[in-house]
C-alpha cells in the first residue's frame, strides 16, 4: 500500500470488479478521458486478468482514507523498458469524489512510484483541453503542458483538442 494524505494506492481486488465494471460503462464518467463505448463483461474480465499478468502496465486502486473505500483507478501503461517511460491514466469513479484532491494525490503518488520503484524517467498523459479540473490536478502533481493536439478526439458529438502533459524525473 502506498499511503498519501487523503488516499492510498493499493492492488485491485476481486471485490472491486463490479464497481469498476459500472464505472467503465457509465458514459458521463468515461467521457472525461475517452469516447464512450459499452464494455462487455468478458472484455472487463479479460482486462482484470491482464492487470495480474501484464508487464507493460501497473494498475492501482485509488482508495479513500481512512476507510479504504474504492474511489478510482490509476494506471501506468505502455511501460517502455528502454526509454523508461509510461503513460498515466486515471479515473475517479463518482462525482462526489472529484475535486477534493484525491486525483492530484493519486497522480503524484503513481509518478513517485514510477520514478523510485520502476526507475522511469518520464511519465506523460493526455487530457482533453476543456477538462480544466483535471489539468489543474495534473499541474498540482507536477506535470507540465508539452503541447496541444488539435481536434484530436471526437467526444459526445464534437471535436476537442487534447493536451499532452508530462513530468520528468529530476536528474540531479
Amino acid at each position: 500500500m502506498i499511503r498519501g494524505q487523503v488516499i492510498a494506492l493499493t492492488e485491485i481486488r476481486n471485490e472491486d470488479s463490479p464497481q469498476l465494471f459500472h464505472w467503465i460503462n457509465d458514459p458521463d464518467t468515461v467521457r472525461f478521458n475517452a469516447p464512450f463505448s459499452p464494455v462487455h463483461e468478458t472484455t472487463h474480465e479479460n482486462w482484470l486478468k491482464s492487470v495480474i499478468t501484464s508487464t507493460a502496465k501497473i494498475v492501482f486502486a485509488i482508495r479513500a482514507l481512512p476507510d479504504l473505500r474504492l474511489i478510482g483507478v490509476v494506471q501506468l501503461i505502455d511501460l517502455h523498458p528502454i526509454h523508461r517511460t509510461a503513460e498515466l491514466t486515471i479515473r475517479i469513479g463518482q462525482e462526489v469524489d472529484r475535486g477534493r484532491g484525491a486525483g492530484a494525490e493519486a497522480v503524484a503518488l503513481a509518478i513517485d512510484f514510477a520514478f523510485k520503484d520502476r526507475n522511469l524517467q518520464r511519465v506523460w498523459l493526455r487530457v482533453f483541453a476543456d477538462n480544466e479540473r483535471a489539468i489543474r490536478a495534473y499541474q498540482k502533481a507536477g506535470l507540465t503542458i508539452e503541447g496541444t493536439m488539435r481536434r484530436a478526439c471526437f467526444i459526445d458529438g464534437r471535436w476537442t483538442d487534447q493536451l499532452v502533459m508530462a513530468k520528468l524525473r529530476d536528474c540531479a
